[in-house]
């Protein structure tokens, strides 16, 4: 994060604070509203819950004050809204006399202080301050992480099995002078398996290379794969070094590798044979210390047979192949690479993010990506970018992943004549789409647990229940 962006995230001390009050009791609402605005906060007031997250959703209060028995939804049900939809809202409870255990029930909910009535204004305004003091050092900590995220962002993000044994043998074969091939489908990270066999390697201290074979037409690849002299065709108005050259004693990857014609497939046989090769136009010949990698989403082998790559090429590419394995088969790193990316892009966009709604989470955790990591990666930037609080939701993912449970009107069930397990299903899930896809406030409506709420989609998923598997 640019220090640009720290100073923005600490101003937010300076802007008038923002307090919302939650109670049935319209007089204890007043009374505390009255001693918040006199000490110069900004305040606004809510009921009950229902109306509390309404308010917490338009406004963005910095702290919420409530009551904790309310008609519909209480205190509690309230406080896990809250710190579901905006982790940064420092909450406080308030219980009567003698109600330490319900205190305790919010501390272990993850309210942040409590109050018991009748309520001391001395006390209210001593922990309203202490709130807001905590607040300043928690987005001090937030910027700091978010700027340790872009200094020191890993190469590769994951720890699923098969990205453990893929970095397990990159690291194996790095020190060797073997030719590499890596394998795998485009958006995969096999860019980031080259840099690492780079810097693995006793290479590691000079020139790492990256050349796209299929961005260049025959002509300019050559040339820039090999050099040219001056005149050696037209517009070769000066002597242009190889890459080759540039790269002595380094890595060269060479990226798409499966796109070379078969003119430029000859010369890099020999190159790779002889480590030997001249300018275009040329007859002095050249040597130098050049590791080869490669990289391709087409099965070369496959190619080899249809007559389209060299054989003895392939051969001496495929020394060794590493294949990168799709994101499909390491969805254990799905959300360890939203987290990464969350960070690092909030960071890029000056913009605090501190957590992924549950439900949007379960979307990009169910989605495909067949485009791998950089599909998820353009995802979760362009959520960052059209997020306004702290919280990314599904309506920030892209149409096709808002719709991933799909969105068929249900047929409602027959009574008599449908099961029990039948009524439930149609209620949970019809509750659960006129919330826009929240299970807090599906939970909240049919007046059952969060998790129940997750379990029952989760079966229904499961089951390959249509109306809300994609």
């Amino acid at each position: 994060m640019t220090t640009d962006a720290i100073e923005t995230d600490l101003d937010r001390d300076d802007r008038e604070r923002r307090i919302l009050v939650v109670d049935d009791e319209s007089s204890a609402r007043l009374a505390l509203m009255t001693l918040l605005r006199e000490d110069g906060y900004q305040v606004r007031e809510a009921p009950d819950g229902f109306k509390a997250m309404g308010i917490v959703r338009e406004w963005d209060p910095d702290v919420v004050l409530t009551d904790v028995r309310m008609p519909l939804m209480d205190g509690l049900e309230l406080l896990r809204a809250v710190r579901e939809l905006r982790p940064s809202i420092a909450t406080i409870v308030m219980t009567a006399h003698g109600s330490i255990e319900m205190a305790v029930d919010a501390m272990k909910n993850g309210a942040d202080d409590f109050l018991t009535k009748p309520l001391n204004f001395d006390a209210v305004e001593l922990i309203i301050e202490r709130a807001f003091g905590r607040q300043a050092l928690k987005r001090e900590l937030s910027a700091l992480r978010h700027q340790l995220a872009v200094s020191e962002s890993p190469e590769i993000v994951g720890c699923s099995p098969a990205l453990t044994d893929l970095l397990r043998m990159t690291d194996q074969v790095a020190a060797s002078t073997a030719t590499i091939l890596v394998t795998g489908e485009s958006g995969t990270g096999k860019e980031l398996i080259a840099r690492r066999l780079h810097a693995r390697s006793g290479r590691a201290g000079g020139p790492f290379m990256t050349i796209h074979c299929a961005s260049l037409p025959e002509s300019l690849l050559e040339s820039e794969l090999f050099g040219h002299e001056k005149g050696a065709f037209t517009g070769a108005t000066t002597e242009r070094r190889a890459r080759f050259e540039e790269a002595d004693g380094g890595t060269v990857f060479l990226d798409e590798i499966g796109e070379l014609s078969p003119t430029i497939q000859v010369k890099l046989l020999r190159f790779l044979q002889t480590h030997e090769f001249e300018h275009v136009g040329g007859n002095r010949t050249l040597t130098v210390d050049v590791r080869i990698l490669a990289a391709t989403n087409r099965d070369l082998a496959a190619e080899v047979r249809a007559g389209r790559f060299r054989e003895d090429l392939y051969y001496r590419l495929n020394v060794i192949e590493l294949e990168m394995p799709p994101l499909r088969a390491r969805r254990t790193d799905i959300p360890i690479l939203i987290r990464h990316f969350v960070a690092f892009y909030a960071a890029q966009n000056n913009r605090t993010i501190e957590s992924v709604d549950p439900d949007a989470m379960i979307a990009l955790e169910a989605w495909d990506w067949p485009g791998n990591v950089r599909e998820l990666e353009n995802t979760i930037e362009r959520a960052v970018v059209l997020c306004n609080g702290g919280t990314i939701t599904r309506q920030h993912l892209p149409r096709e992943l808002k719709n991933v449970f799909g969105s068929d009107t249900e047929t409602e069930p027959r009574v008599p004549g449908s099961t029990l397990a039948e009524v439930e299903r149609f209620v949970i899930i019809e509750t659960y789409r006129s919330t826009g896809g929240s299970t807090s406030e599906t939970a909240a409506i049919l007046d059952i647990s969060q998790r129940k709420v997750q379990y029952k989609l989760n079966e229904y998923r499961a089951n390959g229940d249509q109306a809300i598997s994609g």
